[in-house]
């Protein structure tokens, strides 16, 4: 995994940092979506600016950054973010959707499990605080989505971390997912509002939801 990133010059940019360029880029859908909200922000888009805080100011911004985790493949995440916010920075991965789900329920990704999945769970439930036996009703991709906020907060030391899904569905599809998941840190989540949490290690750790422009689905 290459530690070089390269300016962007707009949102074709994104498509070759994708894992599937040609699948992935289709406008409508999350990553194209993204991209052009991003792009256009120039900055933070108002929406993730108001999960974060007040004066929050994006830093820098790394489209696909992968985070590597034990036993298996890195957690490719859509956007990570370093971002200032009053005298504090934070470390934050962003999960953008559209119509798409976080993926299959951790039960599902258990199913007939190696060893090494098992040992890559028990690292994932001990980032967060959670038992092995109590998530498998939850979305396997909001937990290493998070847990890669985490491990870059540590990295970069920042004060705290964040997990913000970025939604561009008008209906607010998977939200349900996102609420149960929050719900399990012991958050409550509400859309475009912060929810606190705080890791096994003290780390306060924030989980949003930021409702998106609809007007880019078409970008």
């Amino acid at each position: 995994m290459t530690k070089i990133y390269f300016p962007s010059s707009g949102p074709s940019d994104w498509q070759a940092v994708l894992a599937d360029p040609l699948k992935h880029w289709r406008t409508g859908y999350s990553a194209r979506t993204l991209a052009a909200c991003w792009e256009a922000a120039n900055g933070l888009p108002t929406e993730v600016a108001k999960v974060l805080g007040p004066d929050a100011e994006l830093l820098i911004a790394l489209p696909e950054h992968k985070v590597p985790l034990p036993r298996g493949r890195e957690s490719q995440n859509d956007i990570f973010c370093l971002v200032r916010v009053k005298s504090e920075t934070a470390a934050v991965t962003i999960e953008g959707k559209v119509n798409e789900s976080f993926d299959v329920l951790t039960s599902q990704w258990l199913s007939a499990a190696s060893e090494g999945k098992r040992e890559r769970l028990r690292f994932l439930c001990a980032k967060l605080g959670l038992n092995i036996d109590q998530v498998g009703p939850l979305r396997y991709q909001l937990l290493h989505r998070t847990v890669s906020a985490i491990i870059e907060a540590d990295r970069f030391k920042t004060d705290f971390a964040a997990m913000i899904v970025h939604s561009f569905s008008p209906q607010r599809l998977w939200f349900e997912d996102f609420r149960q998941f929050a719900s399990a840190l012991s958050g409550e989540a509400e859309p475009d509002q912060p929810c606190w949490v705080v890791t096994p290690t003290g780390r306060r750790l924030l989980l949003g939801w930021a409702t998106g422009d609809d007007a880019f689905l078409s970008s």
